[in-house]
């Protein structure tokens, strides 16, 4: 072959490869609807705990709806979504179905007539969905029809249930074997349970539960691509990644911490599942309701946060400095952590502070000229939390006018009469959150208060809605003789119980 020959054929060979390029790029999926009367389509995602739209169609003539871009979609499950937000079907976008048409030749809303024209393996996925759909309308059917009257009835109704429910876990692991290597089977592997089959007894004769939840907990995230982010756009792994935080690990603040590091090492950590996903944990801890698990969220932001690993995740970049800060001012307040140390005024010697000036001060400067003016007088009056000798002290941010505070601070002087009636030694250290002294006062002597440690900031030094995070009042904490935060940010009722826990923790010692 000669040199001009050669020329040719490769000249072909880059033209060829130029025209298949082309013809990869963009998307264009075109829909065909039986008596669809809307004027407008969209064309949504998955995306981790949301739903995103990704096109939408305002020309759709007799029923034929176009969605066309230039660029590839993004691989993952979509809906066709009417007009009136409702969701017609979803199917699937990965590389080889960039161009799609599908039709349904029976009803808009009658998934039994869809089907893809130009896409054998769309249609493997539509028969899962008209598969899943019937089983679910006869069971709808048979439940509707069933006159529940007796236990019996109940029980042929679970029996129905269970009956369903075999069916959908045997065409399910089919369609997996079937289909291995597949995204639409990495999409259904994420919604199949890994169950351990065969339970074998334990040695009290039962079935095995230890070993049931070892296997469910290892097997959970097995055959998960978490490299790819296609992993979250479907509506599976999101509740998925749920229910292992919520339900499947173990509810401690340290196993936690471990199971957050080993899913987010699995990712790579410039894609964007690492990003959305890092962003979920950091503020679900945040924002969580059980107490202790504060610690996760500082051990996020300090090992992800502090350490330039969540950069690119916010588009404003100053909520991270807003986050490592949220965390630097926790760290201190965590459960098994040393409770900062307060000085405080005694409710009693309001009237001798107030003389000093602090209450007219309008800058700090001023406090501090104050403060310092008068710090032999004020250093025989301070009250030091660290000075309280007890084994368990009850340290309460609250203020006299606040609505909630009126209704638990009555609560928390009952429960106080009662431990000491049982012999506890209890100390209540009350802190006002304000100023207003002859309120506070007025409240302890109508109170009968006069037992407790009673103290405010009266030389404004503690800045105690930082030291305590006191961003709302009553916050309670409880601590042990040694000032050991055990527990915090609780209700008076919750009080008892954990002193009796305190009481057990001691005896161990």
């Amino acid at each position: 072959m000669n040199l001009f020959m050669k020329k040719i054929i490769l000249a072909f060979g880059f033209c060829l490869s130029v025209y298949f390029a082309s013809a990869q790029s963009g998307y264009n999926i075109t829909i065909n609807l039986k008596n669809c009367k809307d004027t407008i389509a969209f064309l949504t995602y998955y995306q981790f705990d949301k739903t995103l739209i990704k096109d939408t169609c305002t020309s759709i003539k007799n029923g034929r709806i176009v969605f066309k871009g230039k660029k590839q979609l993004d691989k993952g499950i979509y809906s066709l979504v009417s007009q009136q937000k409702s969701i017609y079907f979803d199917f699937f976008i990965d590389d080889q179905t960039q161009t799609l048409e599908l039709q349904n030749d029976l009803d808009a809303n009658n998934i039994e007539g869809l089907s893809a024209v130009n896409s054998p393996h769309e249609n493997v996925f539509i028969d899962y969905l008209k598969f899943i759909n019937k089983q679910n309308t006869d069971f709808q059917l048979y439940r509707n029809t069933s006159v529940i009257k007796t236990k019996k009835d109940s029980l042929l109704l679970n029996d129905k249930q269970r009956e369903l429910e075999q069916r959908i876990q045997e065409y399910e692991q089919n369609f997996l074997t079937k289909n291995k290597s597949t995204f639409i089977a990495d999409v259904l592997n994420l919604k199949m349970e890994k169950v351990l089959k065969d339970i074998p007894k334990a040695s009290n004769g039962r079935p095995d539960s230890l070993l049931v939840y070892k296997y469910y907990k290892k097997h959970y995230w097995d055959n998960v691509d978490f490299q790819d982010d296609g992993t979250m756009r479907n509506p599976f792994f999101y509740p998925k990644l749920k229910k292992y935080f919520e339900s499947v690990i173990i509810a401690n603040p340290d196993s936690v911490n471990v199971e957050v590091d080993r899913i987010l090492d699995k990712t790579k950590q410039s894609s964007l599942l690492y990003k959305i996903m890092l962003s979920h944990l950091i503020y679900t801890y945040e924002t969580s309701n059980r107490m202790g698990f504060d610690k996760v969220f500082v051990h996020i932001a300090d090992r992800y946060f502090k350490t330039g690993k969540a950069v690119g995740i916010y588009d404003d970049e100053t909520v991270v400095e807003r986050i490592i800060k949220r965390a630097n001012l926790l760290r201190p307040l965590l459960i098994g952590s040393a409770a900062p140390d307060l000085s405080m005024i005694k409710a009693e010697d309001f009237e001798t502070v107030k003389k000093m000036g602090f209450e007219a001060a309008k800058t700090s400067e001023e406090v501090t000229k104050i403060y310092y003016s008068n710090a032999d007088a004020l250093n025989k009056m301070f009250s030091h939390l660290y000075s309280v000798s007890a084994d368990f002290i009850v340290l309460v941010f609250w203020d006299v006018d606040c609505g909630h505070c009126q209704k638990e601070i009555p609560k928390l002087i009952d429960l106080y009469n009662e431990l000491k009636k049982d012999k506890k030694d209890v100390k209540v250290y009350s802190v006002y959150t304000l100023h207003e002294g002859d309120k506070y006062l007025k409240y302890i002597a109508e109170k009968g208060l006069n037992d407790w440690i009673n103290v405010y900031d009266g030389a404004h030094l503690n800045n105690v809605i930082n030291k305590y995070d006191v961003f709302s009042t009553p916050v309670i904490y409880v601590l042990d003789k040694n000032k050991i935060i055990k527990a915090k940010r609780i209700g008076v009722e919750q009080i008892k119980d954990v002193i009796k826990e305190m009481e057990l923790e001691y005896k161990l010692k």
